[in-house]
């Protein structure tokens, strides 16, 4: 599944009741996931951080949905040719 799939698929299952929370309500629920994700990584949880992951990626699609955003493209364009500063991968960058 790629990226923008994932996204419609949240978007199939979910767009009607985010729409209806609007953005901030929604990153709100983004916000809580990160920190369940950083929870499950601390106890060092992996299947509870999969569940995580794959929640916060889902929430993240959401509010990019909400605000007219591909995610995929704009992924793309702004790190298929590697770091965006220094243009290299791995990143050489001083910080």
């Amino acid at each position: 599944m790629t990226i923008r799939e994932f996204q419609k698929a949240i978007e199939a299952i979910y767009l009607t009741k985010d729409r209806a929370r609007g953005i901030p309500a929604n990153l709100a629920w983004l916000l809580e996931e990160l920190g369940e994700l950083a929870q499950a990584l601390r106890k060092g949880d992996v299947s509870e951080a999969e569940g995580e992951f794959a929640d916060t990626l889902a929430w993240l699609c959401t509010i990019a949905s909400l605000a007219g955003v591909d995610l995929e493209n704009v992924a793309a364009s702004k790190y298929a040719h590697g770091c965006p500063k220094c243009h290299r991968a791995p990143c050489c960058c001083a910080v």
